[in-house]
């Protein structure tokens, strides 16, 4: 699943501080790949949003740690075919990365964590429907602005994998 990332943070002092944040994503072509009947694959891919909240906390001049939680999901048609996916991602980041002038400090980051995955397919013959909790890991790269002391914006870009879900017909 790749993402696109587009992620206003609210914080507080994050220069040597605990922060708080709130993100909002945008998703570019996330899959829902599928095989009925042993079929070949299938995948829907669709843009959406989603969003989440973070608390990290600066190591160093150049480490910060946060726990991430964050949702996505989609509801999307295919022909006669409806699918529906949500996702609980909590994850562990790490990121390492440069400070300039106080204002702007591009990042690469990496994160694990799990995630929580409920997809249902449903055709005119077939409803299918299964969950998982399962292992997910995300790199992310970047540029945080710095817009005053308390508010600072974050764009940058991160592919994360989520985890399957496997559904089967009884």
């Amino acid at each position: 699943t790749l993402l696109a990332v587009s992620t206003p943070a609210i914080a507080y002092d994050t220069r040597h501080e605990t922060y708080t944040g709130l993100r909002i994503h945008k998703n570019e072509n996330i899959a829902f790949e599928y095989d009925i009947h042993g079929a070949s694959d299938t995948t829907v891919r669709r843009d959406n949003f989603g969003f989440g909240a973070v608390i990290g906390n600066r190591l160093s001049d150049h480490v910060t740690i946060e726990f991430e939680s964050s949702y996505t999901g989609l509801k999307s048609k295919r022909g006669l075919s409806n699918f529906d996916y949500d996702v609980w991602a909590n994850m562990f980041n790490v990121y390492l990365f440069q400070e300039f002038s106080d204002a702007i400090a591009p990042y690469a980051g990496l994160g694990i964590g799990f995630a929580s995955i409920w997809g249902d397919i449903n055709t005119p013959s077939t409803k299918l429907s299964d969950s998982t909790f399962d292992l997910s890991y995300q790199i992310m790269f970047g540029v945080n602005f710095a817009l005053n002391d308390r508010v600072d914006l974050n764009l940058g870009i991160k592919y994360q994998y989520y985890g399957e879900i496997e559904h089967k017909l009884h």
